[in-house]
């Protein structure tokens, strides 16, 4: 249960996107706020489509929506592109381009997958308000569940698929009930690294002139790159764009997403014996009590069986070392040559790399430029967590305590997972953190790069599988 008040913002630098947060008591609010609003888009789209000299307005354009079930929150996407010269062509400004995101993510339904549909009943209502009502029978809607329904049991997963898929049954789009589905890491992976070098300008051209990305979402992280190494099978995956083949090593580390590592080293605190324990990753002076256990763990003191007391002396040195253990468990079972986190192979890095999600909130939190950043991401670090919680308040009092705490430990194991485990060197210019990329700042959105593989008709090999299993066409 989010205990916030409604919540709508608009992003700045992102005016087609918004954010809801809510409880689900507000779910009348939240429709009329939604409706409004996007009467409000299709006053402003009108204009703006009437007065670009680029478009021809009596095009005959095409939709596409896509739902992203995330760990946090879900996010629906709306589409709009049109066919020249018999090949799709693709625009994400924000003319033909829309998102909104709602919290908590579907995998917090799982006590009760019913209550799910209010949810995802809002965003296609909300994917409705922007798409020709002639349309809706030919333009096809997707839901994509990421980590945090992977972590769910498989029969939780189902419930919660199915009640997702009577609204989208009803909902007088184009469905089929094998495209709500639960997507692997490693899809993940492909559809993020596709936006990105479809973005790049890289995408259709030079394997190993491509760039990679590290993604470090809530319940996972991912790794995804063109490697000249051989790759074991279950880790290789080949797509063809265009006349490109490109193999690609592509893994999900589940359960190392951040807030799930942050988790789970609190409660290996709280667990660890009788007494006090002293916890380097939380500045000093912060108490977590019931209510911001919940908020940033999703635990209640009660239910969580303490066996010590937790005391927050905030390090960043010590933090690091905690959390490349975590990283490095079960790495003396590596059955291949070369295992950066824990038991899993990764080939040597090749060429560069986006870092996203995690890596770019936290990296611009501390306000570092791209150049170096690695390296200066641990000074900053260093003054944060080992500043007192109370002064910490002070100097950010907008950022409410349950993210503000985090970046102690996020920093830490942003440094751990990348320089001590993956091995990129602290000045490495080959990464760089990012939110866009590319000429257009086209969002690095793994939704648009499933879109992309949709309707380009890109042919996706998958050890064998079918692209209907894929959710494809």
């Amino acid at each position: 249960m989010v205990e916030d008040p409604l919540m709508v913002q608009i992003l700045p630098d992102q005016p087609s996107s918004y954010t809801f947060s809510k409880t689900k008591s507000k779910s009348i609010l939240l429709l009329i706020i939604t409706t409004t609003l996007g009467l409000l888009f299709v006053v402003f789209y009108s204009n703006i489509e009437l007065s670009s000299s680029g478009w021809n307005v009596k095009s005959s354009f095409r939709y596409s929506v896509i739902i992203d079930a995330g760990s946090s929150g879900t996010r629906v996407h709306l589409f709009r592109y049109w066919i020249e010269s018999g090949k799709p062509v693709f625009d994400f400004g924000e003319v033909n381009y829309l998102s909104l995101k709602l919290t908590p993510g579907l995998s917090a339904y799982a006590d009760n997958p019913v209550e799910a549909n209010t949810m995802v009943a809002h965003l296609v209502d909300f994917a409705k308000i922007f798409i020709p009502v002639g349309v809706l029978k030919v333009t096809d809607i997707r839901l994509m569940a990421t980590a945090g329904m992977r972590l769910l049991n498989e029969t939780v997963q189902q419930q919660i698929l199915e009640v997702t898929r009577k609204v989208l049954r009803s909902s007088g789009f184009m469905f089929r009930d094998e495209w709500a589905s639960v997507i692997s890491g490693s899809d993940e992976g492909i559809y993020a690294w596709v936006i990105a070098n479809y973005a790049l300008g890289s995408l259709g051209g030079d394997p190993f002139q491509t760039t990679g990305i590290v993604e470090l979402g809530g319940a996972s992280a991912q790794v995804t790159f063109v490697s000249s190494e051989f790759v074991p099978p279950e880790f290789s995956r080949t797509i063809s764009y265009g006349n490109v083949a490109y193999k690609i090593y592509s893994h999900s580390f589940l359960h190392y997403g951040q807030d799930t590592a942050q988790e789970d080293l609190y409660k290996s605190l709280q667990n660890s014996g009788k007494g006090t324990v002293i916890d380097p990753c939380t500045p000093k002076g912060y108490t977590a009590g019931k209510k911001s256990l919940n908020d940033s763990f999703g635990i209640l003191a009660e239910e969580s069986r303490l066996t010590a007391t937790v005391q927050a002396a905030g390090n960043f040195s010590q933090c690091r070392s905690l959390t490349f253990a975590m990283l490095q468990k079960g790495k003396e079972n590596c059955p291949y040559k070369h295992c950066s986190i824990g038991s899993t192979f990764t080939p040597n890095l090749q060429g560069k790399f986006l870092a996203k999600e995690q890596f770019y909130h936290t990296s611009k939190f501390f306000e570092l430029e791209e150049k170096a950043w690695l390296s200066k991401m641990i000074p900053a670090a260093k003054s944060f967590c080992g500043e007192e919680w109370s002064k910490l308040k002070e100097k950010y009092p907008t950022i409410k305590d349950r993210y503000l705490h985090g970046y102690c430990f996020s920093s830490a194991y942003i440094v751990s997972m990348l320089h001590d485990s993956l091995g990129f060197a602290l000045d490495d210019e080959r990464i760089k953190f990012a939110e866009k990329a590319g000429a257009k700042n086209t969002p690095l959105d793994w939704a648009l790069g499933a879109f992309i593989l949709n309707n380009a008709k890109a042919r996706y090999d998958y050890g064998g599988k079918s692209r209907k299993n894929l959710g494809f066409f």
